[in-house]
């Protein structure tokens, strides 16, 4: 069953307040670098050496541009788990909102789509101008 144009309104009013209740969000991605390092001297260069465990980085694009950064501690990598998990969160609810939208579109008639100064713009005057 269809939801009524005031149901729909009401959905999209909650989706906005989630949105503008999750706080500190990023876009990115957490990475496991490892492998070998550039020390010729180092335990990875030999064979058989599964190389440095992996590192987790931030990574993200920056104007088209692949940045990716190290953590300072556990708290940071934390910190920037959170930020991600409400960026994804962010995505979501934001296509909600479009989805909403669409259906809200669709069911407001289309009468109700003019502005004031629209609906007077369309009324036309009946009479005659008296300048002839």
């Amino acid at each position: 069953m269809p939801q009524s144009l005031p149901e729909l309104e009401q959905q999209r009013a909650a989706l906005l307040q989630r949105i503008v209740e999750l706080g500190d969000f990023r876009a990115g991605s957490i990475t496991g670098t490892g492998g070998k390092c550039g020390n010729r001297n180092c335990h990875c260069h030999r064979p058989k050496d599964g190389g440095h465990s992996p590192h987790p980085r931030l990574t993200y694009k920056k104007n088209r541009k692949t940045v990716t950064e190290s953590f300072a501690s556990l708290a940071a990598q934390r910190k920037v788990e959170r930020e991600i998990a409400a960026f994804r969160e962010w995505q979501r609810l934001s296509r909600a909102v479009v989805e909403i939208n669409e259906q809200i579109c669709q069911a407001r008639p289309a009468e109700e789509s003019f502005t004031p100064q629209e609906k007077k713009r369309r009324k036309r005057s009946t009479a005659r101008s008296r300048g002839n």
